[in-house]
């Protein structure tokens, strides 16, 4: 079922927010040794709060996730549950405070059943790199998930929950959800609160949901967007109700194509997919134009100089003093080397190290300088295609989900995984991702609309059209 179905049929008494649950706890059991899409399973906790949505009178005020279940993100702090973010530095750290995000889904009567498996601190694109093993992808298990948010897409996509957070840093909530696909969206950079979510690259992260559909999106959107005080760098604008948005009706709505940035790279399938999604925008009125990305070419190195660069500077607290797991040393230093050495993975090591080249005296200016220039260019880039279209569409991904291992050791294929997805968080954009196709080999494949600040009502609108002229994102892998 939907979110919206679990949520109204408990509202009506129909349904019993426990016997979702446990319906949904059992499905983890059963399949979740293979898939390997949740670190931590919270049962007791989950049916604590189901229970509780049960017992509500009949009098209270009707909310708006009632009995959904949800999963949640390792990176993302829940009081007195478990959060690694994936690394074995936090393998035993259990937050005191819940994350704003996960605060406000639990106000709203969600249902938090775990915590998903992701990359090391939030960086990957296949899930690989997390302490804890790789998930699987349900459409077939020897292929990624898709990262760094592939717990979180694995839970949605094989039907643990109809609904979960993730985070998008340069493409981690997207990417993976086209891999599974199932949608996901990123919103404007400070549209949802970061207070809670273990920082890769601050000016970059941004929590989003994955859903089945456009309305469930809408849902949790907003509930978790808002202002918060306890993070500078979120929005005081006022949140919609982004499902009032979603009529089905994008007549007129501007499309462009940036068709430079396919002509080389991209797999003939995921084209042929990305063209088809087109023809249903098409058919449903809007209009498809070409636009210009000049320096879109140059989003894989911006980001990567500017992400890791932040990633040095958040990365420094773990030292085996404070939290997180310490290795005992004759020094102080020989202590931060051990922790750090035993509690980092190689993907984490390589983008400390990336990063503090990249601000260390006489490179400043020649790397993170100039990323930071060629970010502003590309964020100009958006800004010029916006004044004559509505939105921008790409493909999610150059590919379909790439099997396990296949690029573990070559760190910068598994990079270029990322080439349609980094350019929105740079722009500090939203950009969602919608399931438009399969493969000959039946993987899924998803098109990508990039959207103006604040605009995620269009891109919501645009997807729930989309989904009621195709069944793509009706369809389910066989588990």
């Amino acid at each position: 079922m939907t979110g919206r179905e679990i949520r109204d049929g408990v509202a009506r008494r129909e349904l019993s927010a426990t016997e979702v649950c446990r319906s949904c706890l059992a499905r983890v059991e059963q399949l979740d040794g293979t898939l390997r899409a949740f670190v931590t399973v919270d049962v007791d906790g989950a049916l604590a709060a189901a229970a509780a949505i049960d017992n509500r009178p009949r009098t209270a005020d009707r909310l708006p996730l009632a009995g959904i279940p949800v999963a949640i993100k390792d990176n993302l702090c829940t009081g007195g549950l478990r959060t690694t973010a994936g690394s074995r530095i936090l393998e035993r750290f259990v937050p005191p405070y819940d994350a704003t995000v996960v605060s406000r889904l639990r106000a709203a009567g969600a249902v938090v059943i775990g915590k998903t498996n992701c990359d090391e601190f939030a960086m990957g694109s296949s899930t690989e790199h997390s302490a804890y093993g790789p998930s699987c992808n349900p459409w077939s298990h020897d292929r990624a998930p898709g990262g760094s948010s592939g717990g979180s897409a694995v839970a949605v996509s094989a039907g643990f929950v109809p609904l979960a957070l993730g985070s998008d840093t340069g493409g981690s909530i997207r990417q993976p959800a086209a891999f599974c696909g199932v949608l996901g969206l990123k919103p404007t950079y400070g549209r949802v609160s970061r207070y809670g979510l273990i920082a890769f690259a601050s000016s970059l992260d941004q929590v989003g949901p994955l859903s089945r559909t456009a309305f469930d999106a809408a849902l949790a959107l907003g509930v978790i967007a808002g202002a918060d005080s306890s993070d500078a760098t979120c929005s005081g604008r006022s949140v919609p109700r982004y499902e009032d948005a979603l009529g089905g009706d994008v007549r007129g709505l501007r499309v462009g194509v940036p068709r430079a940035v396919l002509e080389t790279g991209v797999d003939t399938e995921v084209l042929d997919a990305f063209e088809q999604g087109l023809e249903v925008l098409r058919q449903r009125g809007a209009t498809v134009s070409d636009t210009a990305l000049p320096h879109a070419k140059y989003g894989i190195p911006v980001y990567y100089l500017v992400a890791t660069a932040e990633a040095s500077a958040n990365l420094a607290r773990y030292d085996g003093v404070r939290y997180g797991s310490r290795v005992p040393a004759e020094s102080l230093a020989g202590m931060y080397e051990q922790t750090r050495d035993a509690g980092f993975g190689a993907e984490v090591k390589r983008r400390i190290m990336l990063g503090t080249y990249a601000l260390s005296a006489g490179y400043y200016d020649a790397y993170y300088g100039r990323a930071q220039q060629g970010r502003t260019l590309i964020r100009r880039d958006f800004e010029q295609a916006f004044a004559h279209v509505d939105v921008v569409a790409l493909p999610t991904t150059p590919g379909a989900a790439f099997r396990l291992g296949e690029r573990l050791d070559d760190p910068l294929q598994m990079y270029l995984a990322d080439v349609f997805t980094v350019g929105a968080p740079l722009a500090g954009l939203p950009a969602i991702s919608i399931p438009c196709g399969f493969t000959a080999g039946r993987l899924p494949v998803g098109l990508q609309l990039i959207g103006r600040s604040f605009d995620e009502e269009l891109l919501l609108r645009t997807a729930d059209a989309f989904e009621r002229d195709t069944c793509w994102w009706k369809s389910e892998p066989v588990l």
